[in-house]
């Protein structure tokens, strides 16, 4: 974005917290970052606001930017179908047009009075791999006539090191009973402060790269993935996966009866089945990942099922017009 000319006030990286007791420690830091939002727009009276995802902080600054009379976009719906539905009343109160990236969103949100659009997945039209197949094996230093499993435990320091530990099991566990390589994909930028945190990885002959997640999805036969966004990556990608997440102990206690969701996956949820397995909090175990991996590794038949079902997902996420072209349209006729 900053690139694109947009001059930050605050970096969303500072903010980018999950689970309900991680955050605890946070909220000094979150709520300068909050006042500092609010004083700017009280100064310089934006014409217009787009707010992105992060709900907890959003509809908070929603609440302020009403208030001064400032006309609110909201990106990416909160999770409110599954969990906290007094959201709903907060975006009726506050956004003047809600944008959407799922399909099932649309009408529940719309039912309940907030003026909403869905505009398709902005991935669908996005997500590929940026090299050739054997230029990848060849940056990763594997053979690719080899069976690569692909790990991703998360986008955020805090989700890496609560599933590391199991993922270094679960590979362990494979290595056992299957050949194959494991490639670690992290974020552009990720684990450079960090280099000692990936040595057990390296020690256990798991290529460490970061920025090849698409390619690592588009070539691997199997993804072992931490529940969010990158389970939609899969799907876009064909890409069979083991699903996992992990909170603490007393925000996944807290949490967990908020929830009325049937799925914790993404790519479950817009099946509306479970095509891929999730490991949740205590079932999200070295072993029980172990487990589903050689599964899948195993039978032919399960990951064409499984690739057959992510193939729907993607066309449900699909739309005929570019999903960003379609909000920058909703955007300009709200400042209109």
């Amino acid at each position: 974005m900053q690139k694109a000319g947009v001059r930050a006030i605050v970096d969303s990286r500072s903010i980018a917290v999950v689970g309900i007791v991680e955050v605890v420690g946070h909220i000094p830091r979150i709520w300068r970052q909050f006042r500092k939002l609010v004083r700017a727009a009280a100064a310089e009276k934006p014409d217009l606001a787009v707010l992105t995802d992060s709900p907890d902080f959003h509809l908070r600054l929603a609440r302020q930017l009403k208030k001064r009379g400032i006309p609110v976009v909201y990106l990416i719906a909160p999770q409110a179908w599954a969990w906290r539905q007094g959201r709903v009343r907060i975006l009726k109160e506050t956004v003047d047009r809600l944008l959407c990236i799922f399909p099932f969103e649309e009408e529940f949100f719309a039912s309940r009075g907030v003026p909403t659009s869905y505009l398709g997945h902005p991935l669908a039209r996005i997500v590929q791999p940026s090299m050739p197949r054997a230029e990848f094996f060849q940056k990763i230093g594997f053979n690719p006539d080899r069976r690569l499993i692909v790990l991703l435990p998360g986008s955020r320091h805090g989700e890496v090191e609560r599933h590391m530990p199991a993922l270094l099991e679960a590979v362990r566990l494979v290595r056992e009973r299957q050949d194959v390589d494991f490639l670690l994909a992290l974020p552009p930028g990720f684990g450079a402060e960090r280099a000692s945190f990936w040595e057990p990885a390296r020690a256990a002959s798991i290529q460490v790269k970061e920025g090849l997640a698409w390619d690592g999805l588009a070539y691997a036969h199997l993804a072992l993935a931490a529940s969010g966004t990158v389970t939609i990556e899969a799907a876009l990608l064909g890409t069979p996966l083991v699903t996992f997440y992990r909170v603490n102990a007393l925000s996944w206690l807290l949490g967990r009866r908020l929830v009325s969701a049937p799925f914790l996956s993404m790519v479950n949820l817009v099946a509306g089945r479970r095509i891929a397995p999730e490991l949740i909090q205590d079932e999200m175990t070295g072993e029980r990942i172990a487990a589903e991996a050689i599964r899948l590794l195993e039978d032919e038949a399960a990951r064409s099922e499984m690739r057959a079902g992510l193939a729907r997902v993607a066309a449900l996420l699909a739309s005929r017009d570019d999903p960003m072209e379609t909000a920058a349209g909703w955007i300009e006729k709200v400042l209109k």
